[in-house]
C-alpha cells in the first residue's frame, strides 16, 4: 500500500511538472508571435514612410559646406530625414588644400532625403541654378545650387551603390597590395641572389689569392755565398821554395 501511494504521488508531481512546462512553452510561443507581429507592423510603417520619401541629388558641394550647414539651408523648405555627402578623392583633396590652404573636409557630391517626395521635387525645381545665398559672410554665398530630384530612387539604392563602390575599392586595394607584395618578394629574391653570388665570388677570390701565395712561396730560391773548393792539384802547381832562400829570410845560418 505504501509503495502504491508513493507511486501515485510521483505520477501527480510528474503530471504537474509536464503541465507547467507546456504552459511555459505556450507562453514563450505567444511572446515570440507578438514580437514578430510588432516587427511586421514596424516594417510596414517604415516601408510606407519610405515610399512617401523623396531623394534629391547634389552634383556639386561648395567649399566649406558640410551636412550641418546643408541641413540648415534646406530644412526651411521641408522636413529632411537623412543627408550623405561623399568626400573627395585623395588627389583632388590634395589639390584643393594646396589651392585653398584649408584643412576642412571637402565633398564632391551629396544626397538629401526629404520626408515628402512632393516637397523634394518642388525644392529641386525651385533651387536648381539659383544662388545659394544665406549669410553674406559665408564662403558659398555666391555659389549656385546644382540639385536634381531622383524619381523612383530610394535611400536603400544609395546604400547598395555605396556598398558596391566600397567593395570595388577594397578589391582594387587588395589587388594593388598583392602586386606590391609580389614586387617586394621579387626584389628580395634578387637581393638574396646577388648576395649569394657576391659571397661565392669573394670565396673564389680568396681561394685564388691563397693559391697564388703558395705558388710564390714555392718559387722563392735563396742564394747563400759559398767558398770555392781547392783543387787537389793545386799543391803541385805551386813553386817550391829553396832552403837557401828560407835561411836568408828567417836568418838561418
Amino acid at each position: 500500500m505504501e509503495n502504491s501511494e508513493e507511486n501515485n504521488e510521483i505520477d501527480a508531481t510528474t503530471t504537474t511538472t509536464t503541465k507547467s512546462n507546456e504552459e511555459k512553452t505556450e507562453l514563450e510561443l505567444k511572446l515570440k508571435l507578438k514580437k514578430k507581429l510588432k516587427l511586421k507592423k514596424k516594417l510596414e510603417k517604415e516601408t510606407e514612410k519610405a515610399d512617401k520619401r523623396g531623394v534629391c541629388y547634389l552634383s556639386r558641394i561648395p567649399p566649406h559646406m558640410d551636412h550641418v550647414k546643408l541641413r540648415q539651408l534646406l530644412s526651411q523648405f521641408g522636413d529632411i530625414q537623412r543627408i550623405f555627402l561623399a568626400p573627395q578623392d585623395s588627389n583632388a583633396r590634395v589639390q584643393y588644400k594646396r589651392a585653398r590652404a584649408s584643412q576642412n573636409q571637402a565633398y564632391s557630391e551629396g544626397w538629401v532625403e526629404f520626408a515628402n517626395k512632393c516637397v523634394a521635387k518642388r525644392v529641386a525645381n525651385m533651387l536648381n541654378g539659383e544662388q545659394i545665398g544665406g549669410r553674406k559672410r559665408s564662403s558659398f554665398y555666391y555659389d549656385l545650387w546644382n540639385i536634381k530630384y531622383l524619381s523612383k530612387f530610394k535611400w536603400d539604392d544609395l546604400t547598395e551603390e555605396l556598398a558596391f563602390k566600397r567593395a570595388t575599392r577594397e578589391q582594387q586595394v587588395a589587388i594593388e597590395i598583392s602586386a606590391a607584395k609580389k614586387e617586394r618578394d621579387f626584389y628580395i629574391s634578387k637581393v638574396d641572389q646577388s648576395r649569394a653570388s657576391n659571397a661565392i665570388e669573394e670565396r673564389i677570390k680568396k681561394k685564388q689569392k691563397v693559391q697564388q701565395d703558395s705558388v710564390q712561396v714555392e718559387k722563392v730560391i735563396r742564394h747563400f755565398p759559398q767558398t770555392k773548393p781547392i783543387n787537389a792539384n793545386a799543391k803541385g802547381s805551386k813553386t817550391d821554395l829553396s832552403d837557401d832562400f828560407l835561411d836568408a829570410v828567417f836568418g838561418g845560418s
